[in-house]
């Protein structure tokens, strides 16, 4: 006689999901809202008068006293924070000092192209990081890996903005291999029309193919640039998940069946590793917006004119808040 013994399921129970999940939302929150405070503290208790910036030297004290009533400078700092919180809900991102413009509206103007030079960058530096990778770790060890682990590490150590200068100087103004810096030339600046900011996009749509080759040529340098660095933390990454998972069981079993090693790699190992090269490749894409802001700035590429720098040099109050609360990255630092 067969007697069944029924056994609790380990399955986590719809309450435990439910409490992990809002400890992951109260965690979120909360880490904002440090890093909402650690950026007003910083701005609110800067050596500049930023009402002194805004007014000049020469307005009067009822000038003066009137903007800063305006900024709301002169409530305590807690009433500051609050309003700062409030209206950052409402998505006011505050005025640019600088430019005198919405910061949203500075942030959308200069988005597109920040967006396409990071993504461009990304499918370059994506596609030839995991090849190396997987390539490395098939020779582990071999001349060729060390070549490339050498090449990856000038990668994760060299200052972008200062890559992108001496690319600068080296392809374009001593060679002459690359565009100057913008996005396109002038000739083309007034006979395409900006319908939505990406120039590979608008060049296209335009029907000019001079126009597009021209876009593409400014693109290369600084793309190629930008994916140098997400193809070095790519290129490692890939290289150890590789090595770590061919030491498991299942890879020395295909070893006794006659499987090669290519084999192994292409039909085992990088399946089994997918989740890990989808993080890898998602933090790569967000490290390179930053570094696509830098990377445009050194080359002129995010638009036909350089803007100030909002947040490191004119400090501007409610603008500089507002790109730290869009970005923490300072998106438009360099505009």
């Amino acid at each position: 006689m067969l007697i069944y013994q029924e056994f609790p399921f380990s399955m986590p129970s719809f309450s435990t999901h439910l409490t992990r999940l809002l400890q992951g939302l109260f965690t979120l929150l909360l880490t904002l809202f440090g890093l909402l405070l650690v950026t007003f503290s910083l701005s609110a208790l800067s050596p500049v008068d930023r009402v002194l910036q805004i007014v000049g030297d020469h307005a009067s004290q009822s000038t003066y006293d009137q903007v800063r009533h305006q900024l709301g400078l002169d409530q305590p700092l807690p009433v500051q924070f609050w309003h700062y919180l409030v209206n950052l809900a409402h998505g006011d991102l505050g005025i640019a000092s600088a430019t005198g413009q919405p910061v949203l509206h500075d942030l959308l103007a200069v988005f597109p192209a920040t967006l396409e030079l990071a993504t461009l960058a990304l499918i370059v530096g994506a596609v030839l990081g995991i090849v190396a990778g997987v390539l490395c770790a098939r020779y582990a060890g071999s001349p060729g890996d060390l070549a490339v682990r050498t090449f990856t590490l000038l990668g994760n150590s060299v200052p972008i903005f200062w890559l992108g200068l001496l690319m600068l100087a080296l392809f374009y103004a001593r060679l002459q291999w690359a565009p100057g810096p913008g996005r396109l030339d002038d000739i083309y600046q007034y006979t395409v029309e900006p319908r939505s900011g990406f120039a590979l996009i608008d060049t296209w749509l335009s029907g000019d193919t001079a126009a597009f080759k021209n876009a593409i040529g400014h693109l290369a340098l600084p793309v190629l640039v930008l994916a140098y660095y997400s193809l070095a933390s790519i290129t490692r990454l890939t290289r150890s998940a590789c090595l770590s998972e061919m030491n498991k069981e299942y890879i020395l079993l295909a070893r006794a069946k006659g499987a090669g090693e290519m084999t192994i790699l292409l039909r085992h190992v990088l399946p089994n590793i997918r989740g890990t090269l989808l993080t890898v490749t998602a933090l790569a894409w967000t490290s390179m917006l930053e570094g696509a802001v830098l990377n445009r700035n050194r080359l002129l590429v995010a638009g036909d004119r350089p803007l100030p720098h909002h947040g490191a040099v004119r400090w501007g109050y409610h603008g500089d808040h507002g790109r730290h609360a869009a970005d923490r990255r300072e998106f438009c630092a360099d505009q």
